[in-house]
């Protein structure tokens, strides 16, 4: 559906997206993260038309953005993070006009401006003046002209921008159930979103593709170490014999008001696993063991070790790269 080839944007002393290639396949929800000024916006304003690049290739639904410019546009519903919505329309009149720009016509027009109202959840505000909309549900008018013309290629910038926590939840589960018509293509800063609701996730950093995975193996694979909490209560140096277990990079403690429980941490190598080694140590040392769990890395922290090690790149895992 999407297809870069060494994409490149720059403007004038500055280079904001440089020379990027990924694909995005029929189907798929995308995640395209970033910190603020990594690329993103420009990229996605690119695939969908309203901006040139200064050199590279990119195929939207099989056609050029540069030399088929028409045919990428009604393939693709763009929805921008500030959104230029006609303030003094009406939500229903907006998004008939919208339509009619786009092709629909008549009955069929009529129709699916309802279906996508309902979609997006601004049934009720048919006909509020949009101006008057909370922020919140101008987002949802904005994603309901996005879709109105069933586009084959959903960019959506910061879609649940604006809306509160009950509000984005609806915005995800429409996500996934767009997906059987369509492709999806979002920038978000709401990680767990993406986490819940992509397939795969394209990391960008100061205009370059840091990853290319999917969130379960980005979490699995770019996180220097997991975590491992216990509580424990026993005699002997208890640090000491929890760090020089196999795969336990550094044991630190937190101190507890209830004696004589005691609450540590472990640091543990990637792929390791010592939950078991811990038990068999406090059976054979007499622990008693209160609480286990470990903590798994989330994509906010893959998100924050990768930002941190762009500008070094001997510390980025080639293999997502």
């Amino acid at each position: 559906m999407i297809d870069v080839q060494n994409l490149t944007k720059q403007y004038a002393g500055r280079t904001a997206v440089n020379n990027i290639s990924f694909q995005v396949e029929p189907g798929e929800i995308v995640g395209f993260l970033g910190p603020n000024g990594a690329g993103k916006s420009t990229t996605m304003r690119i695939l969908s038309g309203y901006m040139p690049a200064t050199s590279g290739r990119a195929l939207v639904a099989g056609f050029d953005v540069f030399h088929q410019s028409l045919d990428v546009r009604r393939a693709v519903g763009y929805m921008p993070e500030m959104a230029p919505l006609y303030t003094d329309m009406k939500v229903k009149e907006y998004l008939r006009f919208r339509a009619e720009l786009k092709g629909l016509s008549g009955l069929a027009m009529r129709k699916r401006v309802g279906e996508v109202m309902e979609l997006t959840g601004v049934n009720d505000m048919r006909r509020r003046l949009i101006g008057n909309l909370s922020k919140g549900y101008r987002q949802r008018v904005a994603l309901a002209d996005a879709l109105v013309h069933r586009p084959k290629l959903l960019i959506l910038d910061e879609p649940t921008n604006g809306l509160d926590p009950v509000q984005i939840r609806q915005v995800r589960d429409l996500l996934r159930n767009l997906k059987s018509k369509h492709t999806v293509l979002l920038s978000t800063h709401i990680l767990h979103e993406v986490e819940q609701t992509c397939d795969r996730v394209v990391m960008i950093h100061q205009g370059r593709i840091r990853a290319n995975d999917t969130p379960e193996n980005l979490t699995r694979k770019l996180r220097s170490t997991t975590l491992l909490h216990l509580e424990l209560e026993g005699p002997g140096n208890l640090a000491e014999k929890l760090t020089a277990l196999p795969g336990v990079r550094k044991t630190t403690e937190e101190k507890l008001i209830v004696h004589p429980w005691r609450r540590f941490t472990l640091r543990v190598e990637p792929e390791h696993d010592v939950r078991d080694a811990v038990l068999e140590l406090a059976m054979k040392q007499k622990w008693r063991v209160r609480e286990m769990h470990r903590q798994l890395p989330t994509l906010e922290d893959v998100f924050v070790e990768l930002s941190m090690n762009a500008g070094i790149p001997g510390d980025i895992p080639t293999h997502v790269l």
